[in-house]
Formats: C-alpha cells, structure tokens, sequence
C-alpha cells in the first residue's frame, strides 16, 4: 500500500497544481519570455497526460473506446464538468460539455491564460495514450470562452502493415 498514489477528486488535483505551476510559470516568463515557457508547459502536460492515458488504459485492463467512456465520471467528480452525451456506441462517443468548473476555477485564480494549456491540452494527449484508435475532436472550450466544449471521439481501427 505504499506504494499507492491518494486519490483526489481531479478539480481539487488541478486547483493544487495550478497554485504551484501558476506562479512558477509567470516567474519563467518574465525570466525567459511567455511564449517559450508556454511551449515547455504545454509539452510536460501532454507528455504527462500520454502517460496517464496510457496507465488508465492499463488500470482497465483494456482499451476500447467503451472502456474509455465509463471513465468520465472521474472527470465529472463533484460537479466539475456538466455534460449532454448525445452519441454513446462502439465507434462513437460525442458530448458537449457545458459547464466547466476547471475553467471556473482557473478563473477564479486568476489563471485564465494558462488554463488551456494546463487543462485543455491534456484531452487530445490522454486519448492518444489509452489508445492509437481513439481520436479525439474538438473546435472550442469554454475555457477559450465558447459556450460549449465539444467532444467527440471516434474510434478508428488500425490496419496492420503488411510484412
């Protein structure tokens, strides 16, 4: 059991990690310009979440697309995303989410512009790491201040190169 990470809603994680990595980033930024820190940022997150969608998938002893939809209620967790599914199959799952508490809560940190790239960025590396099959979509957030993010995953299958 020591070995055993303690499980945080996942709100809760982001708002301590974004009280630590908020003022850190502004420091490197003002140390070494916004952009190239916001390119390392964005690249550690993703780094960080490819692996974590690798270890769900692990943790599920599967991958498919309908193993990775019975995982959103640890994103919906205390109320921090509202979401209308409006496809659930096989080879399909679209939902918009349409209130966002991460976003909120960057917000209320006064962390709007480093919200994206602390939270948004993971969605696309998080799919890729559960599984090469699943792509992800995605035209806004409500972190960029749309009304809406919309999600929508499908599942293509990989065909095999010929030996």
């Amino acid at each position: 059991m020591a070995d055993q990470k303690p499980i945080l809603p996942l709100l809760q994680q982001r708002e301590i990690e974004a009280r630590i990595v908020g003022p850190l980033m502004r420091a490197f930024a003002d140390a070494f310009g916004r952009e190239p820190t916001l390119e390392v940022l964005r690249g550690v997150i993703v780094d960080l979440a490819r692996q974590g969608g690798a270890d769900l998938a692990q943790s599920l002893g599967e991958s498919s697309l309908e193993a990775f939809a019975t995982t959103l209620g640890r994103w919906c967790e205390n109320d921090a995303l509202e979401i209308d599914v409006l496809e659930q199959s096989d080879e399909r799952l679209s939902f918009n989410v349409v209130r966002c508490r991460y976003a909120e809560m960057y917000r209320r940190l006064g962390l709007e512009d480093l919200g994206a790239s602390l939270s948004c960025v993971r969605d696309f590396a998080l799919a890729e790491g559960f599984s090469p099959e699943i792509q992800l979509e995605r035209t806004q957030t409500i972190m960029q201040g749309a009304p809406y993010c919309d999600f929508r995953f499908r599942r293509e299958k990989r065909t095999s190169d010929p030996a």
